[in-house]
């Protein structure tokens, strides 16, 4: 027999033994990920669950209606003052933002701009609890507001800041170069150049940013404990020296409570944050796809 022929049935058993080999190791791996995503999804899905069938059995018309009466009531306060923070949480934070986002990506190459992005990541890491007690610290007790609306949105729009500048500086990024080229030739400064050419492509990821940064705010406890503190009673417009409540307190508190009524407050607060920040990151998606579009 020729050497050819000698090798030829170990090369085949070979390549079988391979083969084989192959198969089960996909299979190993499959199975691992299969039970890594059920050891995730399957606690999401039951609090989901919970939340959802809990949430439904306590809404109510006066859910909306009435404010919180001590563990009992309505949400009324909660929800408005949620709504407030959130609104002022964009109002401070959204200029600042994207304008960081702007300056990173079309200016920002130099030192400052590195100091900036490393600012930044640096912010997205510290914990919303740390940024709450700062603000304790500085506005509630040093600058004297007390519990209040401005102190709290100041906190959000801290918190947030960061995403919004670096989700900024990504979209202009994906920009082409040429746009900008062809307006700094046809005789358009830089402001121009930012408003006019590379600002109306990046809106709707710009707006993706803002939708996500506002679904953090409203899903935040930590940091609104140490300045919002907490109130039974609907906003009365003042930004100072007023608490305001928030569902988010609601969730925290309540559910310790040894009351029934408490634990209905609880859930229906949970279902209202869930569903909120459900719709906010619906509307993220579709943004996003009429960008791609």
């Amino acid at each position: 027999m020729t050497e050819a022929a000698i090798a030829t049935p170990f090369s085949r058993a070979t390549r079988k033994r391979s083969a084989t080999g192959r198969r089960t190791r996909s299979m190993l791996g499959w199975v691992f990920c299969t039970i890594c995503f059920l050891l995730v999804a399957v606690p999401l899905a039951d609090i989901i669950l919970l939340v959802f069938v809990r949430g439904i059995s306590a809404l109510s018309p006066s859910l909306f209606t009435q404010v919180t009466q001590g563990v009992g009531g309505g949400l009324l306060n909660a929800i408005t003052g949620t709504l407030v923070l959130s609104v002022g949480a964009l109002i401070f934070g959204v200029p600042i933002g994207v304008g960081a986002g702007i300056y990173l990506a079309e200016f920002g190459n130099g030192r400052f701009g590195s100091t900036v992005r490393f600012t930044a990541d640096v912010l997205t890491g510290v914990p919303s609890i740390v940024l709450g007690y700062f603000s304790y610290v500085t506005m509630v007790i040093w600058l004297g507001w007390q519990f209040s609306v401005l102190a709290a949105s100041i906190t959000l729009a801290i918190m947030v800041l960061p995403y919004m500048a670096k989700m900024t500086e990504l979209v202009l990024r994906q920009i082409p170069v040429p746009m900008r080229e062809a307006a700094y030739a046809l005789g358009a400064n830089d402001r121009k150049v930012v408003l006019k050419v590379l600002m109306p492509v990046a809106i709707p990821g710009v707006m993706t940013a803002v939708l996500l940064s506002l679904a953090i705010s409203v899903g935040e406890t930590a940091p609104l404990i140490y300045t919002a503190g907490w109130s039974n009673y609907v906003w009365n417009g003042k930004l100072t020296h007023e608490p305001i409540g928030y569902l988010t307190y609601v969730i925290w508190s309540f559910i310790n409570q040894p009351f029934e009524s408490a634990h209905a407050l609880a859930f229906a607060a949970a279902l209202l944050v869930m569903l909120t920040v459900l719709a906010i990151n619906l509307a993220a998606r579709a943004v996003l796809r009429v960008r791609a579009g």
